[in-house]
């Protein structure tokens, strides 16, 4: 069955927010568990401001959620699905590098 195109659309937004390299960094990170804003920042070495643009389109993606604790805001993953995804596509990766790999280990 074909799919519908509102559906089309909400796959191809998500695979845009997940096509941002720091994006894939923050969600990598918040696998660990969760994190405010300060602790993403030191550990990535980006400032304040790009970490929390990042974070907030993860979180109207639904991807992250975030809590007010203290002075702080805490970030987490909503949607575990997203590492489903990367694994697939760092699979795919694995298995394209392993056949690059046997082929330019072959003799001429």
């Amino acid at each position: 069955m074909p799919l519908s195109e509102p559906l089309v659309d909400l796959v191809a937004q998500r695979f845009r927010v997940l096509g941002e390299p720091m994006r894939i960094r923050l969600l990598d990170l918040l696998r660990e568990g969760e994190a405010t804003v300060g602790e993403l920042q030191q550990a990535l070495g980006a400032s304040q401001q790009n970490v929390s643009k990042h974070l907030g389109i993860l979180h109207g993606a639904g991807m992250v959620t975030r809590a007010k604790r203290g002075t702080s805001v805490v970030y987490a993953i909503t949607d575990d699905s997203v590492f489903d995804l990367c694994e697939q596509v760092c699979g795919g990766i694995r298995r394209q590098l392993s056949d690059m790999e046997s082929i330019l280990g072959q003799p001429s």
